[in-house]
């Protein structure tokens, strides 16, 4: 992020908590509850946003060299995900072609060659077939033709994605807009993956990234996690099509005010999340990235799962494991506010999006759930502070074709 940007995005926050203000839409609206517990509905967003659209599968630390891989199954269509001698990133139907069976059952991990358990046949990470054990038995097959089903592929300034279909579109210039660039200068590629978490709950998947959507809640549900760390009601905001930025201040902010513009440093100072369109939140920090994917359950509208991943970079893990453990935030200490500033080991990260938007967040979601399964609720609202939200829930009715959101007269 360019630095006179920071400085811009640093000052509005300054501004905002100088005049108790926040971020103002200048409008309210009502959100019908349906949408979260409409079966219809849920199939359109499926095949729309899941199924024919292009996705953000994870990073390119989750390759971290010539024969790694990974597994997804998480929008219908089973991924297996490789790096290939020459460090091409590849993606294909994991799915055996000789009868469908999957060449790669773990989640991740470093194979020179996959062979289907079902019945031995053998690809390379290019999904090229090599053998087929007793072809004097089976017969002839022309492997040039039987290779893994490819999907295709961007790998981009630190970003995999792939289109869940062999003939599907997959630009990214065009997803990201003038996000891109802003996106290649925090230099994603050098991070390394470090820890997961998964949190699969009642909710479904559109509250979800509504968690992602205000910072009204953080001096209140969060009072004794978030809260510590964060000031609250405070946002500076930019759409980017249908793409936007989430800022909101770190109390650690108040240090800028004795420091030179020239040194200023937004990622010290404020949470940065960038929500890629359809289901991604992209947490940036200054030495780490947390990539957050929610996806629907196809079957049950009231149910998500959560997929966060976090990755570092290499030299600030050596660095902070050369540091005394007392100078570190761990998962016990990472809400104490006389330790803002220190380094954060991964679990300490995770532990974050256990205490605050597992144990909070998604518990105020499942509640939500209940009452817009309940029907006696038609509409919740969307306040004036809340613009991400209205953006987020106005973007993808669009994309299904729907009438925006009604406003608040």
């Amino acid at each position: 992020m360019h630095h006179d940007l920071q400085v811009s995005i640093a000052k509005e926050l300054l501004r905002q908590l100088d005049e108790d203000e926040n971020v103002d839409a200048g409008v309210q609206y009502r959100m019908p509850t349906n949408s979260y517990a409409c079966p219809e509905l849920a199939d359109k967003e499926w095949t729309s946003f899941f199924r024919e659209h292009p996705q953000l599968i994870g990073l390119s630390g989750d390759l971290p060299e010539p024969g790694s891989f990974f597994t997804i199954d998480d929008f219908g269509i089973p991924v297996l995900a490789t790096r290939d001698k020459q460090g091409e990133f590849h993606a294909f139907l994991n799915a055996c072609p000789h009868r469908g069976a999957r060449v790669a059952n773990e989640q991740r991990g470093k194979r020179p060659v996959f062979v289907c358990p079902f019945h031995s046949w053998s690809f390379s990470p290019k999904g090229d077939l090599l053998a087929v054990p007793e072809m004097d038995h089976f017969g002839a097959i022309d492997k040039a033709c039987h290779g893994l089903v490819a999907l295709p592929t961007i790998e981009r300034d630190g970003l995999l994605w792939v289109h869940p279909q062999p003939d599907g579109k997959l630009n990214i210039d065009e997803l990201l807009g003038p996000l891109a660039d802003e996106l290649a200068s925090h230099n994603i590629a050098r991070l390394s993956f470090a820890a997961d978490k998964t949190i699969d709950m009642r909710l479904n998947w559109k509250l979800a990234n509504d968690t992602f959507g205000e910072t009204y809640h953080f001096a209140k549900l969060h009072k004794d996690t978030l809260g510590q760390t964060f000031y609250g009601s405070n946002l500076a905001y930019e759409e980017m099509g249908q793409n936007h930025r989430f800022v909101t201040a770190r109390k650690s902010i108040d240090v800028l005010r004795d420091q030179p513009e020239s040194e200023w440093q937004l990622l010290e100072a404020a949470l940065v999340i960038y929500y890629l369109f359809p289901n991604i939140q992209l947490v940036v920090d200054d030495n780490r990235v947390t990539l957050v994917r929610i996806y629907p359950d196809k079957e049950n509208p009231g149910r998500s799962v959560t997929r966060i991943n976090i990755y570092f970079d290499p030299e600030y893990i050596e660095k902070m494991d050369a540091l005394a453990d007392d100078l570190k935030i761990t998962a016990e200490t990472v809400y104490d506010s006389d330790r803002l500033g220190k380094p954060l080991t991964p679990d300490a990260v995770l532990e974050v999006f256990s205490s605050t938007v597992e144990e909070e967040d998604y518990v105020m979601g499942e509640h939500q759930q209940k009452t817009a399964q309940s029907g006696l609720l038609s509409h919740s609202i969307f306040g004036r502070n809340e613009a991400p939200l209205h953006h987020f829930h106005n973007n993808f009715r669009s994309a299904l074709g729907m009438a925006p959101l009604e406003r608040v007269e």
